[in-house]
């Protein structure tokens, strides 16, 4: 195991929470495809764009996208600063994506370039 290898695994064990359901999340071997700061959320549902961004956005202030299926994207992002507690508290309120505090996800960001494996 490398030591970036290692970096990147303890950022993202630090602070983890899983979608609802597991079938909800693509399962296997991907890669970073893109890294986004303040990103915006689009519902897949409706269209609509929330104008809020940063780190009381839906999103977070950090997004690595690492699957798109549709207009379905998957990522690892961020969380509201008004819901840390799903994160700590490990409750799975998401549509198929991974949650992580602001701060672990901004190291994690920092240590991921494009292209890094990403295991689901």
């Amino acid at each position: 195991m490398t030591a970036s290898f290692k970096a990147l695994w303890l950022a993202a064990a630090a602070s983890l929470v899983v979608p609802v359901w597991a079938q909800d999340t693509p399962v296997g071997r991907f890669t970073v495809q893109n890294k986004v700061v303040n990103p915006k959320h689009q519902s897949t549902k409706s269209g609509k764009i929330n104008a809020t961004v940063g780190p009381n956005g839906p999103l977070g202030d950090r997004w690595l996208g690492f699957q798109q299926s549709g207009p379905n994207q998957y990522g690892i992002h961020g969380t509201p600063s008004a819901w840390p507690w799903t994160v700590t508290s490990r409750a799975a309120v998401t549509n198929g994506c991974v949650r992580m505090l602001h701060e672990h996800l901004r190291k994690l960001v920092d240590l991921a370039d494009v292209g890094t494996p990403v295991i689901v």
